[in-house]
């Protein structure tokens, strides 16, 4: 092997080692910004979850959906709740500044709107299933 050979591999080797640094350096910084994210949210997420509020909205979901005829699927992604109902979908997602309705139909997002979870659920539910 040549030298200048030797030294082309020896510069590849030192741009991906420098590539592979910067790469992990993103990926730490992008960790710590969903740690911290997650972090502000939890105190929404544990009210979301053990609540009052969702235990209605569950029994109001059930009790709409069974009047129109349609399964309501309910399912936990996480700190995400998430209703469903043929091609339209409730999902319930904490953030730092408290919970957001997604309300989502064919797979597409329609709109977000805060929730209140002091609200009534049925109004809630009836919106998203109307």
């Amino acid at each position: 092997m040549s030298f200048l050979d030797n030294l082309e591999n020896n510069l590849k080797s030192l741009e991906s080692t420098e590539q592979g640094r910067e790469d992990a350096e993103r990926a730490h910084r992008t960790r710590e910004l969903e740690r911290a994210q997650a972090k502000a949210a939890a105190p929404f997420a544990d009210q979301l979850k053990h609540g009052p509020f969702t235990q209605e909205l569950l029994k109001q979901a059930t009790r709409v959906g069974f009047s129109l005829r349609t399964k309501v699927h309910i399912a936990w992604l996480g700190s995400t709740l998430r209703l469903e109902a043929r091609d339209k979908r409730l999902e319930l997602r904490p953030t730092a500044k408290g919970i957001v309705a997604a309300y989502i139909e064919n797979g597409q997002e329609l709109r977000t709107a805060p929730c209140d979870l002091n609200g009534s659920p049925e109004t809630l539910v009836r919106e998203w299933l109307a």
